[in-house]
């Protein structure tokens, strides 16, 4: 009975989020990279760390003005590119933690899913690197 107990107790994060779909990209050069303006709010964007490569290629997803979202860096999320909690299991012994971020305005976004972008939590280009692509991607 104690067992049945202390799995109730275990705090789900992020069951609301739904598990979202990826889709093929086409990056056209020239594009702005948007702002997180939710970034000096924590230190985590800072890490020094890059994550395991999820995908070779960013992932489209809307998001909406003044909400805030946190993007799985460590990569093992279940729920990519939003982070599920995954980093907390002790038996992984995960030391980066999620970037908390937030967008200027509603509308379409493109996160980073290789994890070694130098804007995160958004898509700059960087998984067209060859060491990138090189890889086997979806841990």
């Amino acid at each position: 009975m104690s067992f049945v107990r202390s799995v109730s107790l275990i705090r789900q994060p992020f069951s609301s989020v739904r598990p979202l779909m990826t889709s093929s990209v086409r990056l056209s050069g020239g594009g702005d990279i948007p702002k997180n303006v939710a970034e000096n709010l924590t230190t985590a964007q800072f890490q020094q760390e890059n994550g395991l490569i999820y995908d070779k290629k960013p992932f489209k997803i809307e998001l909406v003005e003044g909400k805030r979202y946190s993007w799985c860096l460590c990569g093992r999320s279940k729920t990519q590119p939003l982070c599920d909690g995954t980093h907390k299991i002790e038996q992984y012994k995960i030391t980066l933690r999620p970037v908390r971020f937030q967008v200027e305005k509603t509308g379409t976004y493109w996160l980073c899913n290789c994890k070694h972008t130098k804007n995160r939590p958004f898509c700059d280009g960087t998984h067209k690197t060859e060491d990138i692509q090189k890889t086997s991607g979806k841990n």
